[in-house]
């Protein structure tokens, strides 16, 4: 959802090149898992406390983020496995779909069950994370009142793997951070934008189904500044969509939006400064991915910081 990896990149090039390097030449006088990094066992702990009841569902967006396999999802019983397929989890529990006809439904129902529910997320060049989670069957209901099918609740019987704890909390991070820090920007410099995986200052925005030419200037959770040529009557609240391209992992964003404001660039009206207020609902999560991650990792260098300053100055 919102994300077409490998788009073409050429479109750039339907843009006129004089104008497209005026503008550029002008601004410039004006002035999950190798890119998230290492995560420590204090935050795989700090995920689990404060998220360990919170549940996500596995819609196709989350699944695809997360690079879950679902061919190699399984459910184990005794001596036996059978496929299934993951509704959602928490930290304590996760809920799995079955067939009532088959052999799974017929032994999870038993009284007392005991099973594990196995998880694989793919890596890219590197073998896949895959883990058992071990629990006890507590809870049996028809899957959206179908007939022929059941959700299965199996609460965990103590704290799942790390593994789980992190990929999972990442996500629930950056939903709640995207509430919490939604107005937060990131100017955007050289060195930021190599920080966020964004390679190229100059990308797309369409603008009520006219593509434009323009330039990042800052990004938020909830919204983003570019600068364009464009007169502000034929832009001011306009639905438009922004595309950005990230390198790690390599895919094109599309962010749908309003443009809110724009204001002329150093007393030229052909030249504006537009900013885009993100639609709060079709915000692609793997947006939110690179945002927190971003913040995250600027928060955590503050507080380094800080606690250098602190001691040295016997704080």
């Amino acid at each position: 959802m919102g994300v077409a990896a490998g788009a073409p990149r050429g479109k750039r090039d339907c843009f006129c090149f004089p104008v497209k390097v005026f503008l550029i030449d002008h601004l410039r006088h004006i002035n999950y898992h190798a890119c998230m990094g290492v995560v420590t066992s204090q935050q795989i702990t700090k995920y689990y406390d404060r998220y360990r009841d919170t549940e996500i569902t596995f819609s196709k967006e989350v699944i695809k983020t997360l690079h879950l396999d679902p061919r190699q999802v399984y459910v184990k019983c005794a001596d036996s496995q059978w496929p299934c397929i993951i509704n959602s989890t928490s930290f304590l529990a996760v809920k799995i779909i079955v067939g009532t006809k088959g052999g799974a439904y017929a032994r999870l129902s038993q009284d007392n069950c005991d099973a594990k529910v196995r998880f694989c997320f793919a890596q890219a060049d590197a073998q896949p994370i895959t883990f058992f989670v071990s629990g006890k069957v507590t809870e049996i209901t028809p899957y959206m009142n179908a007939q022929d099918l059941a959700v299965i609740t199996i609460t965990f019987s103590q704290r799942p793997p790390d593994d789980l704890i992190e990929i999972i909390g990442r996500v629930l991070e950056a939903n709640f951070n995207a509430v919490q820090r939604k107005e937060e920007r990131i100017a955007l410099t050289e060195e930021t934008r190599r920080k966020l995986g964004i390679s190229h200052e100059e990308t797309l925005i369409t603008v009520q189904g006219v593509p434009r030419h323009c330039i990042l200037k800052d990004l938020s959770f909830s919204g983003a500044k570019v600068i364009l040529l464009g007169l502000s009557q034929f832009l001011i609240n306009r639905e438009a969509t922004l595309c950005i391209d990230f390198d790690e992992p390599p895919e094109t964003v599309k962010l749908n939006g309003t443009v809110l404001r724009c204001e002329p660039v150093q007393g030229r009206k052909d030249i504006v400064a537009v900013s885009l207020r993100f639609a709060d609902k079709s915000i692609p999560m793997s947006y939110k991915l690179h945002i927190n991650n971003f913040l995250t990792s600027k928060r955590k260098k503050e507080l380094q910081v800080f606690n250098a300053s602190s001691l040295s100055t016997g704080m």
